[in-house]
């Protein structure tokens, strides 16, 4: 009939399986767990760097922009030494529109004349002996520099001064 040694070694097997089916749900369960902390942590990397991409995807644009400027700027300078104050007057107003506009996405000019020389922000061009200003200072700024946000997209192209 029933031996009871079979019956406590069933028990005993029975009890073992289900312990090791109870082990092997829990590390599924865990492994589930992370495998959806991992794809919400990618999701929020993903989004964060699409916003990122999307605050910078103006760049090439804003550069473009920036050489247009620059002859704005040739332009400007012809007009006045031509003695065509007017015109000038008014392309003086036109350049600070596309400025304005440059700015309210981001891109804004980097300060240059007076400055520390600094290599994050501006292109050593030349080198200037001058005494008015300590040595290392930004004394003429042959291209304007301009940065997107917190990035430099074009450094100023400067002349720095050296002891006389």
């Amino acid at each position: 009939m029933n031996d009871p040694a079979q019956t406590t070694e069933e028990a005993t097997t029975g009890s073992e399986d289900l312990a090791q089916v109870i082990k092997q749900r829990d590390e599924y369960l865990d492994q589930l767990t992370r495998t959806r902390a991992e794809f919400v942590n990618y999701q929020k990397r993903a989004k964060a760097q699409a916003d990122l991409d999307r605050v910078y995807l103006i760049q090439p644009i804003a550069l473009d922009i920036l050489n247009v400027l620059d002859n704005y700027d040739r332009a400007i300078e012809s007009a006045r030494r031509g003695g065509a104050e007017a015109i000038a007057d008014g392309l003086v107003m036109v350049e600070k529109q596309f400025l304005a506009a440059l700015a309210k996405h981001g891109v804004e000019p980097i300060p240059a004349l007076g400055q520390p020389f600094d290599a994050n922000f501006h292109e050593a061009i030349s080198q200037q002996p001058n005494g008015d200003h300590p040595e290392g200072t930004v004394v003429a700024e042959y291209a304007k520099g301009y940065k997107l946000k917190d990035r430099l997209i074009r450094p100023a192209k400067v002349a720095v001064s050296i002891a006389p």
